[in-house]
Formats: structure tokens, sequence, C-alpha cells
């Protein structure tokens, strides 16, 4: 009797541990995925996720107190009083859907100013954010980081805030990047542009047709403007995982070293020739501006090449690009 129960013990129904192996290396914010609609934080790491949404959660966390002031937590939830149960005990859907409608205000009273979902690619973290604007608090960071050269994470490697998500399918993304694109590119506002473009896990995209069309709304809301591909005032950021599009339009691209928090850090030449997006376009404008024709000639042969290095460095395939 004791070894057949010690047999039927052992067994375990197929599929049991596979299971439970996917379910260990499930990373944080399991049960969550990135999908259409959300705003956040897209950060990219080396090979260490865990960690990264740790560093992730630390740094958030801490300039987010600093613009927002820190972060208000209620734990308190809303009980029925004696009397309100004795007068709900007749009836007894209506208290169902009291109790429904006092979960969901509960749960949206715990919503953190930062969590993490599943991205649905390896090495990329996605860090949902509430009631904050990711492009404002990145370009702070990145600013502050640029500004004193002092290294805060060790396996983070870019942080692109994602300021709106949709399906990712050319018409779905037509469709709202003519509104998404507005506020920066809509006459009487224009300025200067050029589109990077990178895909994970998703090949029903073309990469060319994505930063055409593209292209072609930000022209069509307002002529003037224009593509720049070394120094544009703004950088638009296509981002596909799998079937969503993330989206965001930031400042200093190129300053900021593509948003590389390792790379903003070091010590170069470029910086003491360039400036963040606070100062004027105009005064931008002269930092890049060449004196003479002789000196445009060579400014461009460097450009040319430094942006054809840039482009060797990408992964190749459906990996970054600007128009």
């Amino acid at each position: 009797m004791a070894a057949a129960e010690a047999v039927s013990r052992k067994r375990r129904p197929k599929g049991h541990f596979a299971a439970a192996a996917g379910r260990a290396k499930r990373p944080r914010g399991s049960g969550r995925q990135l999908e259409a609609g959300m705003r956040g934080i897209l950060i990219t790491c080396n090979m260490n996720e865990r960690k990264c949404v740790g560093e992730a959660y630390s740094l958030l966390g801490e300039y987010g107190d600093l613009l927002y002031g820190p972060e208000q937590f209620s734990d308190k939830e809303e009980r029925l009083s004696g009397s309100e149960r004795e007068e709900d005990e007749d009836d007894v859907e209506a208290a169902l859907k009291k109790e429904v409608g006092q979960i969901r205000a509960s749960t949206e009273q715990k919503l953190r100013r930062f969590q993490s979902v599943e991205s649905g690619a390896n090495n990329v973290v996605f860090i949902r954010t509430q009631g904050i604007e990711p492009e404002n608090l990145v370009h702070h960071i990145l600013k502050d980081m640029h500004a004193t050269k002092k290294k805060k994470t060790r396996v983070i490697l870019r942080m692109l805030p994602i300021s709106g998500t949709c399906k990712a399918f050319m018409e779905d993304m037509k469709k709202y990047t003519e509104t998404f694109f507005e506020p920066w590119f809509k006459a009487p506002n224009k300025g200067t542009f050029q589109i990077v473009y990178k895909a994970r896990n998703n090949s029903h995209m073309s990469r060319e047709e994505v930063i055409k069309e593209l292209a072609g709304i930000v022209g069509s809301l307002n002529p003037e403007n224009k593509v720049d591909l070394n120094n544009p005032q703004y950088t638009i950021v296509v981002e596909i995982i799998k079937n969503v599009c993330c989206l965001s339009v930031v400042r200093d691209y190129v300053l900021f070293r593509k948003y590389n928090l390792q790379e903003v850090v070091k010590s170069t030449k470029e910086d003491k020739q360039q400036n963040p997006s606070s100062l004027t376009e105009e005064q931008n404008s002269k930092v890049v501006e060449p004196e003479t024709k002789e000196e445009k000639s060579s400014e461009e042969v460097n450009q040319e090449k430094k942006s054809q290095d840039e482009i060797d460095a990408e992964p190749k395939g459906n990996d970054g690009l600007t128009v």
C-alpha cells in the first residue's frame, strides 16, 4: 500500500516540469505584456534583464521623485458598513456589482508610477509609466548624466521614452501617427528630423516602407519640415516588437549618443562643440554651421564617414536605420 502511494506521488502529468521551468524563467512583469495603448520607457540591456529591471526602478524612482515629488501610495480599501450590508442582502446582484467596483478601484489606487511588463523580446525591458511624461523624464536623466559624467547604471544600455503605441500594421501606424506627430510637426510647428527604426521578432513590416510613409506624413503636416541626418532637432524613434509599434519623438538624440546611458557619460570633443536643446534653435544652428566652403566640404566628408560608421555598427536585417 505504502509502495503504491509512493509511486503515485512520483508520477507527474506530461508537461508538468516544462510548465514549471517556463514559470521559473519568466522575467519580472510576467502576466503583463506590452500592448497597444501603453506608454512608458523601453530599455535595452546586456543579457541580465532581472538586474536591468532593478536598475531601472532605482534610476527612474530617483529622478521621478525629483521631478514629480515622492510617489503617493494608498492602501485604503473601501468597505461596506454594517447598515449597507444589511440593505444589500436582499439584492445579491447589486452587492456583487458593488464589490467588483470596490476591487477595481482598489487595484487602480495601487498602480505604481513605474511598472515592468513583458516586452516580447530578449534583452529588452519595458517599464510602463503612470501619470508622467516619459520623454521629459528620460531627457532630464540623460541631460543630467551628460553634464555630470556620472555613471549610474551597469547593465542598462539604451533608455528610450515611448510616448505612444499602436498595432504594428502599416494602416494602423499611418492612422495613429497622423495625430501623434501633430505637437511637433503640424503647422505652425516645424523642425528638422530623422527617423530611426528597429524591429524585433517581426518579419511582416518593411523598413523602407515604414520610413517612407512616416516621412511623408511629417511632410504633409508642414512642408517646411526637413530631413537632417547629421544634427536634427527631432528624432522619430520607431521600435517594433512583435505586433506592437512603439513611437516617440525625442530631442538631442545625437548629442546624447542615441540615448545610450553608457556612452553619454564619456567625455568627447564633440561635447564641447554641442549643447543640449535648452539653447535656442538659432544657437544650435550656429554650433554646426561651417564658416567657409573649404571647412564645409571637410565637415561633410567627416559627417558622411561618421554616418556610415554608425550604420555599419547597427545590427543588420530589421535593425536601426535613419532616413
